[in-house]
């Protein structure tokens, strides 16, 4: 963060004259260490480091990027911002006096108890030998991997208003994969800690139980293969909270972005069934549903005091029993569109723009266990960690399939089927929310490549869920 302050000192004092600038900063190193069937894959390590200038001036607003980082390199970025914004003048689609300033000095540092360097990698490619060998408990496991993959980043956003906004972000995600296969039946499943990925250090691997967690994937990948297929029919439906983290990613926090809604992502992955006159009166969901956008979760992935333009976050409702209450919009489409919103302007790296993106979307939790929703069910289907998803382009009709189902009949798990999924329209779906569990069932899930914009940007998205029962949904098996 030194290096980042000196550099962002020295465009200061040689900043040029606009209305308004921004320099943000963005060093990133990342490392992954896998084994598969035994053998060590090759290592990767990553590493950059650049700035995105961002003026406004002469009625229009520009982005310049570099990888230069002398004086001369951001005087250069910042000329050609500067000629973006005179283009922008001319032909943007909104008034330049609508870009939001900040004057915000804070500072955010990731979770951490024990640092990546306190174990060797000689160490952890120990533990992840181990581990891809406790998979390979059968001559029908097929494939076979154990992985963790750690991330750094530090990010320091300046501004001519006097803005100083310093974010240290770290990241291990473990992770196991076993595939079985008989016959023409290949079977998979994850587990140690794949479907909870988060912020931390390498506790983060400790709470991933890598060595415990193998038999267990191993073992209902292979149970999987004999298993029935998922019967095809209307039932109830249970979906664990990694599940529930893309079913909310899907089909909540992509049509509540605003930039969507306005039309920005017409050209690349659709729009949305929301419209901006739905905001305070529209029923997503019933009365069970409350979803939150919240950058406070200790460790949640896009945990933050701040996003990339240097709005304040803070923890905001989108959908309060039922009602939609706010979009996803940062100051700017907020602007644009009239709607309050909150602070999710997010860039993927130094040479992408900040653009409207999902943060820490979160169901709120309810009450009572897993066994208490089970308990209620009496002719329905638990269905455990994505395998394929599909959603048309206004992010309303959906098909999720998953790795892993369990009947349910009279309140009671039943047995295993194969090849699982379920289909829905958004609103509709989420209407038929009939059980919430309890805060002590809510796990923080995540999703590490959620992707958008022109050109493409993937960042880290957070979810936390309860398990949620649904009523009457269409549920099918691999041969639909």
């Amino acid at each position: 963060m030194e290096l980042l302050d000196d550099i962002a000192e020295r465009f200061r004092s040689r900043a040029p004259s606009c209305d308004y600038w921004t320099l943000r900063l963005v060093a990133e190193e990342s490392d992954h260490l896998e084994v598969r069937q035994g053998v060590v894959e090759p290592s990767v390590i990553a590493s950059t480091l650049g700035a995105m200038v961002t003026i406004v001036t002469a009625g229009g607003v520009g982005y310049g990027a570099t990888s230069d980082l002398s004086p001369s390199g951001l005087s250069s970025a910042a000329e050609r911002a500067a000629d973006w914004a005179r283009m922008h003048a001319s032909h943007g689609l909104f008034e330049a006096d609508l870009f939001p300033r900040s004057a915000t000095v804070a500072d955010y540092r990731s979770p951490v108890s024990e640092p990546w360097k306190g174990m060797s990698v000689a160490d952890k490619l120990d533990l992840l030998q181990r581990a891809d060998a406790a998979l390979d408990i059968d001559e029908r496991i097929l494939d076979c991997s154990a992985w963790i993959t750690r991330s750094r980043l530090k990010q320091l956003l300046v501004t001519s208003d006097g803005g100083r906004i310093a974010q240290r972000f770290e990241y291990v995600f473990p992770g196991l994969l076993a595939v079985a296969n008989a016959g023409s039946q290949t079977q998979r499943r994850h587990g140690g800690g794949a479907d909870s990925v988060q912020q931390g250090g390498l506790e983060r691997l400790a709470a991933a139980r890598l060595l415990e967690e193998a038999p267990r994937v191993a073992e209902e990948a292979i149970a999987l293969l004999d298993a029935p297929e998922c019967p095809s029919d209307t039932r109830d439906l249970i979906l664990l909270p990694n599940q529930m983290a893309l079913q909310i990613h899907e089909s909540i926090g992509h049509p509540l972005e605003l930039d969507r809604i306005l039309g920005d992502e017409r050209n690349y992955a659709g729009t949305s069934f929301v419209t901006p006159g739905m905001f305070g009166r529209y029923r997503y969901g019933s009365d069970l549903l409350d979803v939150t956008f919240d950058p406070t979760v200790p460790g949640e992935l896009a945990s933050m005091v701040a996003d990339d333009e240097g709005n304040a976050a803070g923890r905001r409702y989108l959908i309060r029993r039922g009602i939609l209450e706010r979009p996803l919009g940062a100051p700017l489409s907020q602007a644009r569109a009239g709607l309050s919103g909150v602070a999710c302007s997010r860039a993927s790296s130094w040479d992408r723009p900040p653009i409207d993106r999902m943060g820490n979307i979160n169901l709120e939790p309810g009450e009572g266990s897993l066994e208490d929703l089970i308990a209620r069910v009496e002719r329905g289907v638990l269905m455990d960690t994505n395998r394929s998803w599909s959603i048309d382009d206004s992010r309303n009709k959906f098909q999720f399939g998953c790795e892993l189902g369990r009947l349910i009949e009279d309140g009671q798990l039943t047995g295993l089927v194969r090849n699982p999924g379920y289909r829905g329209i958004s609103a509709e779906f989420w209407r038929s929310l009939d059980g919430v569990g309890g805060p002590e069932t809510r796990e923080v899930c995540g999703v590490a490549n959620c992707g958008k914009g022109e050109p493409n940007q993937a960042i880290f998205v957070g979810h936390a869920s309860p398990p949620c029962l649904f009523r009457d949904v269409a549920v099918f098996g691999g041969g639909e």
